[in-house]
Parts: structure tokens; sequence; C-alpha cells
């Protein structure tokens, strides 16, 4: 299964995400050092976020990466 890398720009609702897909691999490493790269290349205060994903094919990265997950809790010794 590949890894895609996709480009999320900041939208007015965090029901639907603007994405794109910007590239694909087969090397997880190869993909973290490009993500790697687009991140260094924004400019300060931009919001767009680089992601990650594994999956079987771009549809199957898209639906997980618009599911909605659930905050993690907060442990006391976490604050």
């Amino acid at each position: 299964m590949p890894y895609y890398v996709y480009k999320i720009l900041p939208t007015v609702s965090s029901i639907v995400k603007n994405m794109e897909q910007v590239a694909e691999f087969d090397i997880f490493k190869k993909a973290k050092t490009f993500a790697y790269e687009q991140r260094a290349e924004l400019a300060e205060g931009d919001e767009t976020v680089f992601k990650i994903i594994h999956a079987k094919n771009s549809l199957q990265a898209e639906e997980l990466l618009s599911e909605k997950r659930e905050e993690p809790i907060l442990r006391e010794w976490e604050k």
C-alpha cells in the first residue's frame, strides 16, 4: 500500500476539508522527507497542513483524512 501526501488548506468549516493530493510514495521515509520539505517552505503564519496517510488508494486516503476524530483525553499528569 502506498503512502499519500496531502495538502490540507484552512477552511471555515471543520466538516469539509479542502485537501489536495500532492504526492504518492512506496517508501515511508521518502514521504516523510517530502512532507517535511513542504512544511519548511511554508510562509510563517500559513495554516496549510501537510499530512501523510497510508491507504489502499487515494479515495480511501481522503476518506480517512475526512473522518472526525475524537479529541484525546488529557490526564491530570499530562497537563
